[in-house]
């Protein structure tokens, strides 16, 4: 089977390493894709969002399968335009169609389907510019700290968390009039701040049956003792060690089966991964956000703990027959530790030349931000490198993704060295 994965990040990379390991698969394609993915792969110079070039591409290679690692190109209709298509609309694509991707591209609309099918979330209001007074008001009603969120896509750092309140207020001006995060924040929604510890639950789906994969969680803020800034995530760990039976159970009953009958009551098409953001709140789980795709970089930890043929397991997923598969997994744990260029996630620089790949040991190395130069590895975005490692423990695998992320080198790496740490 041809294969084109579209992305460029951590992710994708974990996701060729695992189809790469098929026997089904002939031929593997990832666009634009890094240094890493070129290892394993074809990479295609080609934006996630050219669909036209995409489509020139699929048929020109007789690609079989679709892919697709990041948000955008799901909430911009990728999904649809193939099946709009007469060439392409018997390639299955492996990802929601637009309608059900605004779970990730709006966060109001996943508030109002949470409600609608009486999914366990904080409560919320949503804000414009029109009635930002009513935003301001709706503040002094909630006790600190404050939860503003972005409504729109913005790469996975519009959310704010304040304990003061004339700063949060500030904040939501500053989101809304000087349009902070851009056309993201054009709604805001404000909620009730949740106190508990966070949990991320991934789920695959044909649109009809689901198979739940490991549980992960990932850390957020660019400092250890999770402060300073958010990023795209600095680190995860697989499977969570509070995430037990009873709790799973809770998972799978209150959220995991209303997501899904909830997507096929609204008519909303979904064939591929749903991320759901948790958090425990005493014993009882509630949601976060839903994303509408692998999480990274939960993805290169809860993919190698995958022990089926990720081909067949997606072939099935696009057949609707997701039910016949007997999901395997590893009962290691796995951890990941990113390193990141310095600055991030304020402005940081690029190709800054990356050694040491060659003596990593007893770990995976998956590329996020980085490309090849002159047969040179060099550095090619904020986050750059995960080392995934596993472990009878999540304590004994992050011992090897340190000592190998230690052989690492380039100008201004930083990593956080306290992953796992309220575990």
């Amino acid at each position: 089977m041809k294969i084109l994965i579209l992305g460029s990040g951590g992710r994708e990379h974990a996701l060729a390493w695992k189809l790469k390991q098929s026997a089904k698969l002939t031929a593997l394609f990832v666009a634009p894709g890094n240094a890493g993915t070129e290892l394993i792969a074809k990479n295609i110079p080609i934006s996630v969002n050219d669909f036209d070039a995409i489509k020139d591409f699929v048929l020109s290679r007789e690609i079989e399968m679709v892919v697709v690692g990041p948000e955008d190109p799901l909430v911009n209709g990728v999904h649809d335009f193939f099946l709009e298509d007469g060439q392409l609309n018997k390639i299955p694509v492996i990802g929601p169609q637009k309608a059900a991707a605004t779970l990730e591209g709006s966060k109001e609309f996943a508030k109002e389907f949470m409600m609608r099918h009486k999914i366990p979330t904080a409560q919320y209001q949503s804000f414009t510019k029109a009635n930002l007074e009513k935003g301001c008001y709706f503040l002094e009603q909630l006790k600190p700290p404050y939860v503003l969120k972005a409504d729109g896509l913005a790469a996975g750092k519009g959310v704010v968390i304040l304990s003061d309140l004339e700063e949060a207020k500030k904040e939501l001006k500053a989101m809304l009039l000087d349009k902070k995060f851009g056309d993201a924040s054009a709604t805001v929604v404000i909620e009730e701040f949740l106190d508990g510890i966070e949990l991320s639950v991934f789920v695959l789906t044909d649109g009809e049956n689901y198979k739940i994969l490991p549980t992960a969680k990932d850390y957020k803020r660019i400092g250890e003792g999770d402060t300073g800034l958010n990023t795209g995530g600095m680190g995860a760990i697989s499977p969570v060690p509070f995430a037990d039976k009873a709790f799973m159970h809770k998972i799978e009953e209150r959220i995991v089966k209303p997501t899904v009958e909830g997507l096929k009551t609204d008519n909303l098409p979904y064939k591929g991964f749903i991320f759901i953001g948790l958090i425990k709140v005493g014993d009882d789980p509630k949601v976060i956000e839903y994303n509408v795709r692998m999480g990274d970089p939960e993805t290169e930890v809860v993919v190698p703990r995958v022990k089926n043929d990720l081909v067949e397991v997606l072939q099935a997923v696009a057949n609707q027959t997701l039910n016949e598969i007997d999901l395997q997994i590893d009962e290691r744990s796995a951890t990941t530790v990113m390193t990141v260029s310095g600055g991030y996630p304020g402005t940081y620089e690029k190709e800054k030349e990356i050694t040491g790949i060659d003596a990593i040991e007893d770990a995976i190395v998956f590329h996020a931000g980085t490309k090849l130069v002159d047969g040179k590895v060099r550095t090619n975005g904020g986050r750059v490198m995960a080392i995934t490692s596993y472990g009878k423990d999540f304590k004994e695998a992050l011992k090897t993704s340190y000592k190998n992320v230690a052989k690492l080198s380039f100008e201004g790496m930083n990593y956080r060295k306290d992953i796992g740490f309220d575990l």
